[in-house]
């Protein structure tokens, strides 16, 4: 009895306590992410997603803005033209601009931001696609960039909105990963290493009126049932990427929160490391493609949420092709692929896991079907730090990961990338996509670029990551879709 009521006591404080904050506050709020931020908080010199959620559009912008409808509008810079060639970018800039330690923003920035970028060691995402491509920056006035590509690049200002091209300052740009110094609308305040970050308002922001939040708090809660009882507890308003699909129906049938699912960018994959032996032969790639039933990962581990892919693409990108019948779930053919490479079962491979549920739970499920063709998974679950430093190294054999990154195919023309492809076939189709400018043209080549990696099994390719948003009803200006991953903090309001 005593426990009884002890669990009733806490369901009726957690009651209270959903409502209270709300009531309380309306200039602050606190949000949770399945990941902290790794290895620092600089998006340009590291790959993680959750850096761009924390510090993209809100401690640090680029001079193009990527709102949640994908679509491309003025941030740092007030307009633009292009040449009719389309390797010629003039950018007029924002004056008044200043970084949050007074230095003024101007196009020496700009310059210093993209230089080093392109420079030898860089480890921008972005180098070789993006900054490379960049043959020379002029500055004809401290309120002018003018940028001459080698090749045109028909989605250059859309590039110039990810977290990969924000502008820094050379006074700070070495402490980006630790202290970020930026010109948006927040400023690092603290970051509680395992915990979380909090960001407050930059009152000199040339916006700031519009700025309803004088404080953000991230906390960092990658389990699943942890996330449900901090939203329950009052711990959190709100989880932007709510990783717990099967609880929906309970914050759905609770009518002191909101529920928003749309997409993402997250191409989610089982990686297949290319270089190592027996997976450089495709047909060992297509016999673990053929062993994976997406639907039953969709169903096991995402509540049924989520839209098969058959390549690197997903159906809400330009030019989508739908290739998921190219490499269908088919047991008996896996087994025959297998045996006609010459690989003696069983085959003993390692899986390794990330912490999200989709990876964690859904390893579960591929490792289960990969066991029926003679593939004995052994999985390993890792810390996402772990993550990076070994698999996105190369080190592994297989692993699950959801690539967010829009546009991010051309990863698969750099063989030192961690999957490690090499094709000279797809090498040539992206160098003419790179220099095509007609948009039907385009469109076609980006279908002929998916239906390569099919075809090639680079990867097995499983399903779009979909977005969950739940938050306490009276927060407004969450985003419901991800075409990149950032959380436009200046949009919220209760």
């Amino acid at each position: 009895m005593r426990t009884s009521l002890r669990v009733l006591s806490a369901l009726l404080l957690a009651s209270l306590a959903i409502t209270a904050p709300a009531q309380g506050r309306k200039d602050s709020v606190v949000l949770g992410m399945v990941l902290e931020p790794s290895p620092g908080l600089d998006p340009t010199a590291a790959s993680a997603a959750a850096i761009g959620e924390v510090v993209h559009l809100n401690v640090l912008e680029g001079l193009t803005k990527i709102g949640m409808d994908g679509k491309v509008s003025a941030l740092l810079a007030e307009s633009w033209s292009v040449d009719p060639d389309g390797k010629l970018y003039t950018f007029k800039l924002r004056r008044g601009v200043k970084f949050h330690d007074g230095e003024a923003f101007d196009a020496s920035d700009v310059k210093f931001s993209f230089e080093r970028a392109k420079a030898e060691g860089s480890t921008n995402k972005a180098k070789k696609a993006v900054f490379d491509n960049i043959s020379r920056i002029d500055t004809p006035d401290p309120f002018t960039v003018i940028l001459v590509l080698n090749n045109a690049d028909g989605n250059f200002l859309f590039r110039m909105g990810e977290n990969t091209a924000v502008i820094l300052d050379p006074k700070s740009a070495a402490g980006t990963a630790t202290k970020p110094v930026g010109t948006g609308p927040f400023r690092l305040e603290d970051w509680k290493k395992g915990s979380s970050i909090t960001l407050v308002k930059n009152a000199d922001y040339r916006g700031a009126a519009a700025v309803k939040m004088k404080k953000v708090t991230f906390r960092f809660i990658n389990d699943p049932a942890a996330q449900v009882a901090a939203l329950l507890a009052g711990d959190i308003d709100g989880m932007p990427r709510f990783g717990a699909p099967q609880n929906l129906k309970q914050f759905q049938g609770d009518r002191r929160f909101t529920v928003e699912i749309g997409g993402t960018e997250g191409k989610t994959i089982v990686s297949i490391n290319n270089r190592k032996k027996p997976f450089d032969d495709v047909r060992v790639r297509r016999a673990i493609a053929a062993a994976i039933d997406r639907k039953a990962i969709i169903d096991g581990a995402m509540e049924g949420y989520g839209a098969p892919i058959g390549s690197h693409l997903v159906p809400s990108d330009a030019g989508y092709v739908d290739l998921t019948a190219v490499n269908p779930y088919n047991p008996e053919r896996a087994k025959a692929l297998l045996k006609e490479a010459g690989v003696a079962t069983p085959l003993n491979v390692t899986l390794t896991l990330p912490p999200p549920q989709y990876a964690r739970k859904g390893g579960e499920i591929v490792a289960a079907q990969l066991a029926k063709v003679g593939i004995v998974a052994k999985i390993e679950n890792v810390e996402w730090a772990q993550w990076l430093s070994g698999a996105f190294k190369g080190n592994y054999d297989l692993t699950i990961i959801s690539h967010v990154e829009p546009l991010d195919f051309d990863r698969y023309a750099d063989p030192a990338y961690y999957w490690g492809y090499e094709s000279k076939a797809y090498k040539e189709l992206l160098a003419k996509y790179n220099t095509t400018t007609d948009a039907k043209a385009r469109l076609k080549l980006v279908g002929d670029i998916q239906k390569l990696l099919a075809a090639d099994s680079v990867n097995a390719y499983l399903f779009q990551l979909p977005q969950f948003a739940v938050a306490r009803k009276p927060l407004k200006g969450l985003w419901i879709s991800s075409p990149i991953f950032a959380n436009d903090l200046a949009a919220l309001s209760w």
